[in-house]
């Protein structure tokens, strides 16, 4: 079965003659940009841990859908393969070689730039070796008291049944010889970090900050749990195994059975890639490739620590010197320090910026229709939300106030399924109306809608952002929200939640929202034409898109055309960007930019000149073939004239960034902006620029 991410590959008729970069090697240059950060020294130091475990998080989900998707794909037939555009085989061959060079510079900026940093600030990263005797007294009885249950030591003899090695955790190859007849035999043991914090302060004099790592706990104890044996060395492994859902088909049976079913089984898949410390002899590596029935592709070499994503918990000892300067979020005066929440709604339109601005007014929205007596019905769009969430809570209250909400959930939201699932059955036993997933597609609309009943009739408050409903993530992802009580998309978004909740398509058409299934595509292929034809009558005109990925071959030629129509593009593209720019011929009046910083650029924006009339859209959809096709997407029109201006201007000041900034060129080197006489990083003057907005009014 092909899945929609099989899709993406697939070559559209039509665009064979133009260049296109591979998805995933433009993703592997997008996740070199974060490796950047790490190794910038202008980037505080305990932020650049930050970075390393961003990389080594992001890899690991490439490798258990990506790497795993490549690999599926070049065990089916040749028949099936043949539908694609490119050879599974070459691009893995690639990926795999990409990887290896970025996974050595990983280990030289921990090591030789890191790791120095740190010392010079009283922070020492011991091992086993370098421990005082106090030191050794305190890891025995920390294993003693907190590890000894999850270490799980199994000795590996030959013909016996391997142990099973869980998706992501650490495990200890130990090598060793027997003290009776010297023979070589090896044993593993399990780090238990999915129990344990990773690193363990230990104590320490003279002002000293010294840690170990678990790791090191482990090899400490090691000749402990193999008494008969005298230990040689100790290797760390890995093993992430494939994380894809392979729902047979949606359209019939239960779907949340399949989806609980494939959930157990993604534990349990196979193997995406085996990572093992460089340092591992060649015939103990040989012996792990034969028992666990590893492929030469499967074999990754890292050093001698693996699941760097742990350093998110690095201690920071209180150094908040080592950290970014915080930018508290503001305080969105309009809505919070309102007297009557919804006769502000009612006022005007409103525009949030996260994470500059406070999620209250978000939270506000949904807590004051709860228990306001007006209201008489809320509902939502659920796709990725907070584990402690106040917004769920709020509707399962708004229930007990006798208000009727509905929420639509989607459980295929990879990696937040279960969570979703769990919300959806807490949701239904407080008595709210929850509708699960559509078949064939995933809803990745982020909207909502409160109605309540007025002196003038039934008024609807309509709430449509870039990103999720989801408390934790606004503090960190950059997103743009509205909040309107304009009917030309009040009532269209009420439409698309009638389909929604019954599954019966609307009839009539959407004219002012963009909607993934009805028409997004052609209508934003259509904003596209029109500047293509005024750039052909002489006339201005111009494009500018901000995406978190851009890969759908069909939309990349369309603007492609308009290049060549002389239409100047100026793109912001955060993670995959599969257009080549600066082509002659083809793409030379392109120019983008990619922007990596301290929080996470995710807001979808396109901006159409249309001859001096411009048009200006937010969307929760990027221009991947998946969101244009097999995706409930919603692009809203901003109508808004000081919105618009404030969206402009973020944009600008987006496009001046000559800090942060990364130019996306034929040659996919990542080479940072030129730094001209002001330095400029765009996401610390976004957050002045709303700042002083608040003195303004």
């Amino acid at each position: 079965m092909l899945t929609a991410e099989d899709i993406d590959e697939i070559q559209a008729e039509g665009t064979e003659n133009y260049p296109f970069l591979h998805r995933d090697i433009s993703w592997l240059s997008f996740n070199y940009r974060v490796l950047q950060e790490a190794k910038d020294p202008t980037v505080p130091l305990l932020e650049r841990l930050k970075f390393l475990a961003i990389y080594s998080s992001n890899l690991d989900e490439f490798f258990r859908v990506r790497v795993a998707n490549h690999r599926n794909l070049m065990r089916v037939g040749k028949k099936t393969r043949q539908v694609f555009d490119y050879n599974p085989k070459a691009i893995l061959k690639q990926i795999l070689r990409i990887v290896n060079d970025q996974q050595q510079e990983f280990s030289e900026i921990f090591v030789r730039q890191i790791v120095p940093e740190l010392g010079k600030h009283r922070i020492f990263l011991k091992r086993r070796l370098q421990l005082g005797e106090k030191q050794r007294m305190f890891v025995e009885q920390y294993f003693d008291e907190y590890m000894l249950p999850f270490v799980q030591p199994v000795l590996l003899l030959k013909g016996k049944i391997r142990p099973f090695l869980n998706n992501a955790s650490l495990y200890l190859m130990v090598h060793m010889e027997d003290k009776e007849d010297h023979s070589t035999q090896y044993a593993i043991v399990k780090v238990p970090s999915d129990h344990l914090p990773r690193f363990i302060q230990l104590p320490s004099l003279n002002g000293r900050r010294e840690i170990i790592m678990l790791d090191d706990i482990v090899r400490h104890s090691v000749s402990d749990m193999f008494p008969g044996y005298d230990i040689q060395d100790t290797y760390s492994i890995k093993l992430t195994r494939d994380a894809e859902l392979y729902i047979d088909d949606e359209f019939t049976g239960d779907l949340l059975e399949k989806v609980r079913a494939s959930l157990t089984k993604r534990h349990v898949g196979p193997a995406s890639r085996f990572v093992y410390d460089r340092e591992m002899p060649l015939e103990l590596l040989d012996f792990l490739v034969e028992s666990f029935q590893l492929k030469k592709n499967d074999l990754f070499v890292e050093g001698r620590y693996h699941n760097n994503f742990d350093f998110f918990k690095f201690p920071d000892f209180g150094l908040s010197g080592l950290k970014n300067k915080p930018l508290p979020p503001l305080e969105f005066k309009p809505l919070q320090a309102a007297i009557d929440f919804f006769a502000a709604l009612r006022g005007k339109d409103h525009l949030l910026a996260f994470p500059y601005h406070s999620y209250q007014s978000v939270i506000d929205f949904f807590e004051k229709a709860a228990h306001d007596p007006l209201v008489t019905t809320i509902k939502i769009t659920q796709y990725r939300v907070a584990k402690q969430s106040r917004i769920m809570n709020a509707l399962m209250e708004a229930v007990e106030q006798g208000k009727q909400v509905f929420v639509f959930i989607e459980v295929k939201a990879r990696f937040d399924e279960e969570a979703n699932l769990n919300w959806g059955e807490h949701l239904s036993a407080a008595g709210v109306k929850v509708a699960w997933s559509l078949p064939g597609v995933k809803v990745h609309s982020k909207m909502a809608q409160v109605i309540r009943q007025e002196e003038g009739g039934a008024q609807t408050y309509t709430y449509l952002s870039t990103g999720n409903f989801h408390e934790e993530t606004a503090k960190i992802y950059g997103d743009f929200s509205i909040f309107t009580t304009d009917p030309r998309l009040t009532d269209e978004v009420s439409r698309l939640f009638h389909f929604l909740e019954t599954g019966i398509p609307p009839v009539q058409a959407f004219n002012h929202l963009l909607v993934g299934q009805f028409e997004m595509r052609q209508k934003i292929e259509c904003l596209i034409e029109r500047e293509i034809a005024n750039a052909q009558a002489g006339k201005p005109s111009g494009i500018a898109l901000k995406l978190n990925s851009i890969q759908d071959e069909k939309m990349i030629v369309k603007l492609y055309q308009a290049s060549q129509a002389g239409v100047p593009i100026r793109m912001i593209v955060r993670g995959i960007c599969s257009v080549v720019p600066g082509v002659v011929g083809v793409s030379e009046n392109i120019q983008i930019i990619s922007i990596v910083d301290r929080y996470l650029e995710h807001a979808r924006v396109f901006i159409f000149h249309n001859n001096g009339q411009e048009e200006i859209y937010l969307a929760s959809a990027d221009l991947m073939t998946r969101n244009l096709s097999w995706r409930v997407e919603v692009v809203f029109p901003v109508y808004d004239e000081a919105i618009k201006k404030q969206i402009r201007d973020v944009i600008s000041i987006q496009w001046s960034d000559n800090t942060k900034a990364r130019i996306i060129d034929q040659d996919n080197t990542n080479t940072y902006r030129p730094t001209g006489e002001k330095r400029i990083q765009s996401q610390v003057e976004t957050y002045h620029y709303f700042k002083e907005m608040l003195f303004l009014k």
